[in-house]
């Protein structure tokens, strides 16, 4: 079988899902399954990483949306060599783009291929409730009634990664109405093995580091929930003064990382690394205690994976969509209720665990790692699911 991906840029910055992309397609070539990526990079632009599939670059659309007019005929050209044609991601000309061109081939009684539509999180209610996205939200409104009810409901289906994901979708705009609803989940490869070199290259990075401690890894966002860990620990650390250490790593360079700095000067227990990559991200991974994200919006959370991929528990909030799989598997703790108090009060929990009981907590979060969301699980039933549609 043959699938073209289409997605609005491949550029690693671009975000998660290009990396999702890039992820799945080595275990779909295992199964036999052929992959090529169709999208609006312009053709000289270089992502600084060999990829073993073809990419078609066609160029930079207009304003955010990425119109662009070459597409459509690009796609008519050549959709009819695939068995399968996956959309990542909507809001963005490309999804619109495949539904017309789909549509003028159906006009002409050509045997088209399936059309799937991967929305990784697109159609989260949050995105239209959030107070700071007004403006977003009422633009996300005009464009659903514009185009996206239109391609999302005349797709042979919606793939969501995962159950949660699936749920509130349904719960955010009128009129949706897709043919088909499937889990198929969502996976990452296995991380590097542990190594020395690997908490040398970290401890080098984070010298005054001398204890346990636990772990924060993502974007330094309003939306992670940073300033009430922050005021969590902080509060907690007054009461109970033999606690790990917190490392917060994540990019510094934003006003919100200076004020979640300012926030936390006052507690020497409070660590900044900067963002982390390769050896140093592995080495902050494998020596934590536990890996905490009390985010308000998660579609899935790559980081709160790769800590379990490193057999480390995690505390989330019920606000990440992978909390139903994580409870299930019992390889962490999830917050009902994403306050100070409710962080505070798990922490002490935590805290209080004897090594074994962590120990027990960590090889049920690799299990369900293991079992959820390793790539090699997720492509095998990516593979099913799509040859059955």
């Amino acid at each position: 079988m043959k699938i073209l991906h289409v997605i609005s840029s491949m550029h690693p910055n671009s975000g998660g899902t290009s990396q999702a992309i890039r992820n799945i397609i080595p275990s779909l070539q295992k199964n036999d399954v052929e992959n090529e990526v169709v999208c609006l990079d312009n053709s000289d632009l270089d992502y600084g990483a060999t990829d073993d599939f073809k990419i078609y670059k066609i160029g930079r659309g207009k304003t955010s949306y990425q119109y662009q007019s070459l597409l459509v005929k690009w796609l008519e050209n050549n959709l009819l060599t695939y068995g399968a044609v996956i959309v990542h991601g909507i809001w963005q000309y490309p999804n619109y783009a495949v539904y017309r061109a789909i549509s003028r081939l159906k006009t002409q009684n050509k045997l088209v291929p399936k059309v799937v539509i991967m929305p990784h999180g697109m159609l989260d209610p949050y995105f239209q409730k959030a107070t700071d996205r007004k403006w977003k939200a009422l633009r996300n409104e005009l464009v659903w009634k514009a185009t996206e009810q239109k391609a999302v409901n005349a797709a042979d289906a919606l793939f969501f990664t995962c159950e949660e994901e699936l749920l509130l979708a349904q719960t955010t705009f009128k009129g949706y109405d897709p043919k088909k609803e499937i889990n198929v989940g969502f996976g990452i490869p296995h991380p590097p093995i542990r190594t020395v070199r690997m908490q040398t290259v970290f401890h080098e990075v984070l010298p005054s580091l001398k204890n346990n401690y636990w772990l924060f890894l993502s974007r330094i966002h309003p939306k992670k929930g940073i300033d009430l860990l922050i005021e969590a620990y902080s509060q907690l650390c007054l009461e109970h003064p033999i606690l790990p250490e917190l490392v917060i790593a994540g990019p510094t360079d934003s006003v919100y990382a200076q004020q979640m700095m300012t926030l936390a000067k006052n507690n020497p227990k409070i660590h900044f690394t900067g963002m982390l990559n390769g050896e140093a991200k592995w080495g902050a991974f494998y020596g934590c205690d536990t890996y905490l994200l009390p985010s308000h919006q998660e579609n899935f959370g790559i980081s709160i994976v790769e800590a379990m991929a490193c057999r480390k528990s995690v505390l989330i909030s019920k606000n990440i969509n992978i909390w139903r799989e994580i409870e299930a598997g019992n390889g962490g703790w999830v917050l009902d209720n994403l306050t100070v108090k409710a962080i505070e009060a798990q922490l002490v929990k935590i805290a209080k665990l004897d090594i074994l009981e962590l120990e027990l907590k960590d090889a049920q979060a690799y299990d369900t790692f293991e079992q959820k969301f390793s790539i090699e699980v997720c492509a095998a039933v990516f593979t099913k699911v799509i040859k059955e549609l």
